[in-house]
Order: C-alpha cells, then structure tokens, then sequence
C-alpha cells in the first residue's frame, strides 16, 4: 500500500478515538484532534483565553521541552502513516513533531488505562523521530515499524497549535474475539482495507469497511460520471482471510446515482504488489447482477473458491455504494502468518512462552520481550545476542537446567512439548549410537556434571555420539572458569539455532 490514506483512521472518533490527557490546552482543546469534520477557521472569534482555533493548541512555551497529548486508537492495530493537518495554523504550529506508541495488550476497557500509561515500565516505541511541520497543511509522513499498538503519544517543539490528527493503519483483531461462525472478513475493525480503486471522486472507497449504516452519500464510496467505455471497481485485502459464504451489498442513500449491477472476483495472494499486477489470477465469486436504488442486496449464490485474501468488487458502470460486507468463516491468522511477523504478532504471554522454548533464562527473555516488535528477523537475533551477553552466572545455569543430559529424556526443569520435541531432534543422530557407545557417553556424562556441577551442554545438532563423546573428554580437563564459558558460548549456538526454528515457515 503506497497510499496509506487510503487506510482507515485507527484514531477516528467514530471508531472510538479518544484524546485522552495533554500536557496544555490552554488556547483550544485536544478533542478537536480527532473531529471527523474537516477544520474550519471563523474570523473575528475569540473566546476569554484568546483567538478561536479549530484544534489542539497550548501556550507558548517559556522553558525547555515539548508538549504531549496522549491518544487511545479506536482500533488497536498497525500503524502505517500519520496525517498531521496544520490548517490556520501560520504563525503559531509547531516547528516539530514526533510520535511514539505503546501496547496495553489487554482487551478494553483497559484496566487502569492512565495510570498504566504513565508508568515507567510501560514501553514507548518511537515510531517517528522529531520530523519538520509545514504550517497551514497537510503533513502527510509515512511509518514503517510492524507491531499491535493501542495508544499513541504526539509530541510538538516546543509548542502550537494541530488542527487534526490522523492515524492510519490496519486494525489487528484479536482472534481469541472473532466469531468461529460466520464474521464480516473485510469489516474494518478486523484488519479490512482498502488496496487500489478506479476512482474515487465523490466518496473514498473505505467507507465500505466502515460499522453501522452509512449517515449520507458523502459516508460511502461514489465515483464520478462514467463518459467511456469500462467500469469502476475496487480491490480490497479481506482483514480476516476465509472462506467467503455470502455478500451485502447496501446502496442505502444512492436513488439517482447507484450502480446498475455488480460482480466481484477473490484471489489469494501475498502482498499488494501481486493483486495488483495484470498476471494476477482472480476467480468468479458472484457473476454480474442488478442492484437497486437505497436497498440492501443480500447474495447467497456464490462460486466455491476456498480460502480468499482479496476481493475486486466491480460496479456497472459507476456510480454509489454505500456499505459492504463480506460474510465467511475466517482462518486462524497463526496458520496464515510467518517469520518475525508471526511471532510480532503474539501476545507477550505467549512470546515469553516461545522464547524460554528458545533458552530458559527468565532474564533473557524479558530483555528480549522489551525489544518488541521486531522489525526482521536479524534485528530479533541482536536483541537475542545482546541480552545473552549481559547474562550473570546464575541466568546461565538456569538456562542449562532447562537442557536433558545428552542421551537423557528430561531436563531438570521441566520443558515444554516444543522443548522436549527440539532436544530430541538435535541429539536425533547421537540416539542412534550402539548402546556401548550411549553407556560410555553417560558414564562421562556423570563425572563431568560431578565436576562442574551442570549439565554437559553442547549444539548437539547434526553431531554423532562419538563426535560428542570426544568433546566431552576433551572438555572433561578444561579448569571449571573455563569450562563455563564454554558451556556458555554452546547454549548461545543452541539458543540462535531454535530463535531460527522459530522463525521458520
């Protein structure tokens, strides 16, 4: 997506936006941010603080710093670019602005939702550094970070006045929350959006996505007056990939100016690139066929196509729609996702859970959880290196507890079914050794744990029992310092290898 506008608006009010605290309003208040109406400027009104404004504007600031306005997404989601809209500021926005994010993670209401904020250990990512304002316009900045966010902190040098905010993004449902029967697939509170369209002239097309009936024409998507030949369409990513079972196609305000008949197509495909290249395949989902005027169609009679990602919604030759739905059953999004987006995309109950999978220091995998979300997997594996170097000598026995003895079943600490099932796979060759061979190798097994009092620990992974054995007597005469540090260095291999297991498709 090259026009992120074309998102929705995850702080719109009408999704549930809320200005939440600010540091300053002294001049006009931060609700006017997210007003859905375009900011307007009266000459010659001023109230007892000063002129008028149509936004959010604080004092001038006499002392060192910025101010802040706290706001909480209507929908928690991806954030793909901001709209910053100066309008009638001139002589008074500010130089500067920057924007940073947070993930409660719970479900709302948020429990304790300011205090939370305001707390030390809740993680701020910076989504934007200090980036220069132009005033009286539209400052459009895109966003490149992956990650859930709930909240978001604007901040301005030094001081001034926004007119309006918008947060662009793609919603993140919870699928523990997601209907296991029929649900809206492309519904904007579940991730729906739009890709490309023909035209929007007199409407844009993601007002399609949007809750509840449309208020006007202005509140759906209408094209202008065809005069050629061809057709208008629309090509929206199904926030909820699955099996589509019916559509809802709802022209309620359009009388004059509604399309004459629709059809629409479903691909699956990976990105925006491949649904919009000409080579792209599409199917037949419901032929071609007659709308009327301020009425909801419901249409049953649907191609069998199995899981979709996308839909071309096509109308005749132009005109006015106000709502769509697209009704099927979703697909669990963890058999869908993959690599680093996948793992972003857990919660941290669930991340923690992975990474002690991955080495059994609790120390280590809180560090690593702070770095979240991760933009690739090679910043994941820093993060990893990094909070592996400022380990202490107890976080590192407590990650070798976690290891079975080499020929062992069981480790000290109990392990997860994933843990249990990679310990097995890496010492899979050893396993097949003459049992001759296994008894000696748990014979040193013993003498070395009696002399260093942990595990043997070694990247076990594609070695023999008697690559493995050799090792052991060899490291059977290091001096204990030593010896741990080796042990430690083989746990950091173990560690990279299952992170990259992890990761994997």
């Amino acid at each position: 997506m090259n026009d992120f506008t074309q998102l929705a608006d995850l702080a719109s009010e009408r999704l549930g936006g809320r200005a939440l605290e600010v540091n300053d309003e002294f001049f006009a208040a931060k609700e006017n941010l997210l007003k859905e109406s375009k900011p307007v400027f009266i000459e010659g009104k001023y109230t007892a603080r000063g002129k008028w404004m149509d936004g959010w504007e604080t004092r001038r600031r006499r002392t060192p710093g910025y101010d802040w306005c706290i706001i909480r997404l209507g929908l928690p989601g991806t954030i793909r670019g901001v709209l910053v809209d100066t309008s009638f500021f001139k002589g008074n926005y500010p130089e500067h602005f920057s924007l940073e994010a947070c993930d409660l993670e719970t479900r709302r209401p948020y429990k304790n939702e300011k205090k939370r904020l305001k707390d030390p250990q809740t993680r701020w990512v910076e989504l934007l550094p200090q980036t220069a304002l132009k005033g009286d316009a539209q400052n459009v900045v895109p966003i490149h970070h992956e990650g859930r966010f709930t909240h978001v902190r604007l901040k301005i040098y030094p001081d001034g006045g926004v007119a309006r905010l918008r947060i662009h993004g793609e919603a993140v449902p919870d699928f523990q929350q997601v209907s296991r029967g029929e649900t809206d697939l492309v519904a904007v509170e579940n991730g729906g959006s739009v890709v490309a369209s023909s035209d929007q002239f007199f409407g844009v097309p993601r007002n399609l996505l949007m809750p509840a009936a449309a208020r006007n024409m202005g509140d759906g998507w209408e094209t202008r007056r065809r005069r050629g030949p061809g057709h208008d369409w629309v090509i929206l990513k199904l926030g909820l990939p699955g099996v589509i079972r019916r559509i809802a196609v709802d022209t309620l305000h359009f009388k004059g100016n509604f399309p004459e008949s629709c059809s629409m197509e479903a691909c699956r495909a990976e990105g925006a690139d491949a649904v919009t290249s000409a080579s792209q395949p599409w199917t037949q989902l419901l032929p071609r066929t007659k709308l009327r005027a301020n009425h909801r169609h419901i249409l049953n009679h649907l191609e069998e196509m199995g899981l979709a990602t996308h839909v071309r919604f096509n109308i005749y030759p132009d005109g006015g729609v106000s709502r769509l739905r697209i009704f099927g059953r979703a697909s669990n999004p963890a058999d869908r996702l993959t690599g680093i987006a996948r793992f972003n995309r857990l919660s941290k109950t669930d991340a923690r859970r992975a990474l002690l999978d991955c080495c059994g220091s609790k120390r280590w995998s809180e560090q690593v959880l702070k770095q979240m979300p991760f933009l690739d997997q090679a910043t994941l594996l820093y993060a990893a290196d990094t909070a592996l170097a400022a380990l202490k000598r107890d976080d590192w026995l407590e990650a070798f507890r976690h290891h079975p003895a080499i020929g062992a079943r069981r480790a000290k600490k109990d392990q997860s079914a994933t843990a249990r099932r990679w310990s097995l796979g890496e010492q899979s060759r050893a396993q097949k050794a003459a049992p001759k061979t296994l008894a000696t190798l748990a014979a040193a097994n013993q003498a070395y744990q009696s002399k260093f009092g942990h595990v043997f620990l070694i990247c076990a992974t594609e070695k023999s029992a008697e690559e493995i054995l050799g090792h052991l007597e060899q490291r059977l005469t290091n001096d204990p310092e030593v010896e741990f540090h080796t042990a430690a260095e083989e746990q950091r291999k173990v560690t990279r290898l299952r992170l990259e297991k992890l990761l994997a498709p």
